[in-house]
């Protein structure tokens, strides 16, 4: 009947008047007040919100918002007061000498955190996060440089590249000594012995000693008649025991056999001088600089 209010007997609640299996009842419990405030005040904050700020996706915008807000252009702006706070220390990077940069302990702070980002986004996926370098990729924490380890050759070598595209680029390629005949394998195989006494890891005084003569006329013109290498061109020292492609006598046939010349590009045009120079002094850093 209209009108008629029906209490449950166990709780003295309303009941809604909708019954299940016979004897179950709907109770009519409103939701609490201060629930439906905080409801009310959201709905109000939202449609405020709306009309502040962007909010709405149009065809080809959006709404932006009595107050004009942009978070784009926030970053914009936090991107050119970082900027500008930089600015006096990369300034004094390029004008400064190394030896200068190297007496700021504050300059030099900031080119060590700006080369280690630098190092991080350019150059660990090939020499790795802590510059320890793989196969095939030196190792920037020795003492074994091809190309000059001053900061002055770190930065040209930066630079320039390595059999990169670019017109200034490192050359220096190891000849195919067995895929092109000049060698053959009796001979490939002393050679290899020799380079290895160079390091004390001989194993055949008789190999090693034919070996001499071979790598004398073949080898000492690039790496020099102790082995030690010629950094002007690129080759290695052969007697450090230091190998970037492995020092087994097999990784060792192999380099004579098939030659190397790896490649690393050019960075010149592709991240800013200052921020090279950064990058270089942060490599030389690391420890194995000359």
């Amino acid at each position: 009947m209209a009108g008629h209010k029906e209490y449950d007997a166990a709780t003295g609640a309303e009941t809604t008047g909708h019954v299940w299996d016979g004897d179950i009842k709907e109770l009519n419990k409103p939701l609490p007040k201060w629930w439906l405030y905080v409801l009310y005040a959201t709905i109000v904050w939202s449609i405020g919100y709306w009309i502040l700020y962007p909010a709405w996706p149009l065809a080809e915008d959006y709404t932006r918002g009595m107050l004009g807000y942009s978070q784009r252009s926030v970053v914009a702006q936090e991107i050119s007061d970082a900027k500008q706070t930089q600015a006096p220390f990369l300034q004094a990077v390029a004008s400064k000498s190394v030896e200068e940069i190297r007496s700021d302990a504050g300059l030099m702070e900031f080119v060590r955190r700006g080369g280690a980002a630098q190092f991080a986004n350019n150059c660990a996926p090939c020499h790795g996060s802590g510059a320890q370098g793989f196969k095939g990729y030196p190792n920037l924490n020795d003492d074994d440089w091809l190309w000059g380890g001053s900061v002055e050759s770190i930065e040209n070598t930066i630079r320039f590249g390595v059999r990169s595209d670019h017109a200034s680029t490192h050359q220096g390629v190891m000849p195919r000594f067995g895929l092109d005949g000049l060698l053959d394998k009796g001979q490939i195989s002393d050679v290899a012995e020799f380079v290895l006494s160079l390091s004390g890891k001989s194993e055949d005084a008789e190999k090693a000693e034919r070996g001499s003569v071979v790598f004398a006329e073949q080898c000492a013109a690039c790496h020099g008649a102790d082995g030690k290498g010629i950094v002007e061109m690129g080759a290695p020292n052969l007697a450090d025991a230091i190998w970037l492609y492995g020092g087994r006598k097999q990784d060792v046939v192999e380099s004579v056999h098939g030659g190397r010349a790896g490649m690393m590009p050019a960075w010149e045009g592709r991240i800013d001088p200052t921020a090279i120079r950064m990058l270089a002094i942060y490599v030389h850093s690391l420890g194995g600089g000359e």
